[in-house]
């Protein structure tokens, strides 16, 4: 429980961190073209994370990550391509439409992330959290819709919806690799999609030559972009991408707060109607708990993990106490637990099988079925 509920303050934190790029992204959209701005967001991520990465690795000898590698590469080029799409959905339709609108309609990434992670991926969606997707629907509706009358949607808010479907698509590429250094798969993110939207900026010549403006941009997107994705990510190894994301939801009503703020712009009733249900969809998505007794199968493979956890119980010749990575095996084993869809969570549910509850973890774990690794020469660990 002490992980999952670290896990959730990192979803939290990273959620205040991407939070006040809107509104602020509002203001240097004044001086910087939106595709470029979404360039300078992700390469002052990646640049801000690679000094930290440096320092990081000329201060400690050992390795408690694991590399991405070519076996990832798939999810590495998806996660890149969807990274440049998203955010230049998002700042033209920033440009085209009210900061606190463009902030909660941010939280149709849950719905967008859930419904992928379920389809293609086989995360598992109860009750509480389908509920909090069709609230969030009918609020990014309300949000979205330009005149009743005629139930016409706005460019702008059509641009930031197609955005949060990238981003969608995005979370659970990076899902599948949040297993490894959240701190290289940052790196890679921000500069290949910072590089990427760099070009497409300088095709279309968009081009702003306001140093002080660039600065604050590249500091915005190494916090916002930077340590948030970093946070998000380390997230996402504990709660999957669904349940990861509406935690995440906290993201737009900050940026809804610092929109209030900073523009002091009038409000209709339909924003405050769908200001309302968000926030009950955000909390039936936070709250929603998943425990039945459930397999593990057969898996070899590499990440940072520790021993205290009830997943990994193979043999080193000397005592490791400390998180660690290497190449591991994990024995078949069936047992139940307060759980989430996370790298060790993959499995199929049977309506039979399964509930959803508010309950403690316990665990029924069957003492013959220990899991067993081989060192591969890293006796040094």
């Amino acid at each position: 429980m002490s992980k999952r509920n670290t896990a959730v303050f990192q979803a939290i934190l990273a959620a205040a961190l991407f939070g006040m790029s809107t509104p602020v992204s509002k203001l240097l959209l004044d001086k910087i073209p939106p595709v470029l701005m979404a360039a300078l967001l992700y390469l002052g991520a990646a640049l801000g994370m690679l000094v930290i990465y440096i320092i990081r690795g000329a201060g400690k000898g050992e390795v408690n990550e694991a590399r991405i590698t070519r076996h990832e590469s798939k999810f590495v080029v998806g996660m890149i391509f969807l990274d440049i799409a998203a955010p230049i959905f998002l700042m033209v339709g920033l440009r085209m439409s009210a900061a606190s609108n463009v902030a909660l309609l941010g939280n149709f990434e849950i719905v967008a992330t859930a419904i992928i992670a379920m389809l293609i991926f086989r995360e598992n969606i109860g009750p509480r959290l389908w509920m909090a997707i069709g609230l969030i629907t009918l609020s990014s509706i309300v949000l979205s819709v330009k005149d009743l009358g005629s139930f016409s949607f706005s460019t702008g808010s059509l641009l930031v919806l197609l955005a949060s479907v990238c981003w969608g698509l995005e979370n659970n590429c990076t899902r599948m690799l949040s297993i490894k250094d959240p701190m290289q798969i940052v790196i890679i993110k921000g500069f290949g999609s910072g590089l990427g939207s760099l070009i497409i900026a300088l095709a279309l010549k968009e081009f702003s030559f306001d140093l002080v403006y660039i600065i604050i941009a590249l500091i915005l997107g190494f916090f916002a972009y930077g340590l948030g994705i970093y946070l998000y990510v380390r997230a996402q190894r504990e709660l999957g991408a669904a349940r990861t994301s509406a935690y995440y939801a906290a993201a737009p009503f900050i940026g809804v707060g610092l929109s209030v703020l900073m523009f002091k712009q009038d409000y209709a009733i339909s924003f405050f109607v769908a200001l309302v249900i968000m926030v009950i969809g955000a909390y039936l998505a936070a709250v929603e708990k998943h425990k039945h007794k459930h397999p593990h199968e057969f898996t070899v493979h590499e990440h940072r993990h520790a021993h205290n956890e009830g997943h990994h119980n193979h043999k080193h010749e000397a005592e490791v106490i400390k998180e660690h990575s290497h190449e591991h095996i994990h024995e078949p084993l069936a047992h139940s637990h307060a759980h989430t869809p996370d790298l060790h969570h993959k499995h199929d549910h049977e309506e039979s099988t399964h509930t959803h509850e508010e309950s403690t973890h316990t665990h029924e774990q069957d003492s013959n079925h220990e899991h067993s690794h081989t060192e591969k020469g890293r006796e040094s660990l």
